[in-house]
């Protein structure tokens, strides 16, 4: 093989580690942790529940995670088709990402766990006859996640105090 100046020579990532795993007698490959660099996967969802009074909406959500891996924190990001009123107070661990969409970190998710729960009472610009509610994941620790269908939710919830499930 000849090899230019300046050129990397690439070894295929499963012959080194094929190559650095060495077996003695009774010793299993799965017995060890995954090497640096692979992400941890993880199934995070979303449900709730959204009700819009007038200029007032409500929700209502649990995010949890079905595994495999644990999650040190998730963001979750709330998005509205009307412009959120100034000056509101976010619940613990929320903040105003911009005039309309909140961001939200859960906390700890452990696998099966118990569900987070965050509650937002929020006052929308003017008095909206329907404002649409998108739910979704921004961050998850880098986690890959292969279920995106329930941790991403779009709802429309008109202005008659009703509650709307995702």
């Amino acid at each position: 093989m000849r090899v230019t100046r300046g050129a990397v020579l690439r070894v295929p990532a499963v012959a080194a580690m094929a190559a650095a795993v060495v077996l003695g007698p009774g010793l299993s490959a799965v017995a060890e942790p995954a090497p640096p660099g692979f992400a941890p996967e993880a199934d995070v969802s979303h449900h709730g529940r959204v009700s819009l009074h007038e200029e007032r909406l409500e929700i209502q959500l649990r995010t949890g995670n079905r595994g495999p891996s644990p999650l040190a924190d998730v963001t979750v990001r709330l998005r509205f088709s009307v412009p959120l009123a100034a000056g509101q107070r976010l619940p613990r661990g929320c903040l105003r990402g911009d005039s309309r969409a909140v961001l939200c970190g859960t906390g700890p998710l452990g696998v099966a766990g118990e569900a987070r729960r965050t509650a937002l009472g929020l006052r929308l610009m003017g008095r909206p006859a329907e404002v649409v509610v998108r739910v979704d994941t921004v961050w998850n620790g880098g986690a890959s996640d292969r279920n995106r269908r329930n941790d991403t939710h779009e709802v429309l919830a008109l202005s008659t105090g009703d509650a709307y499930a995702f």
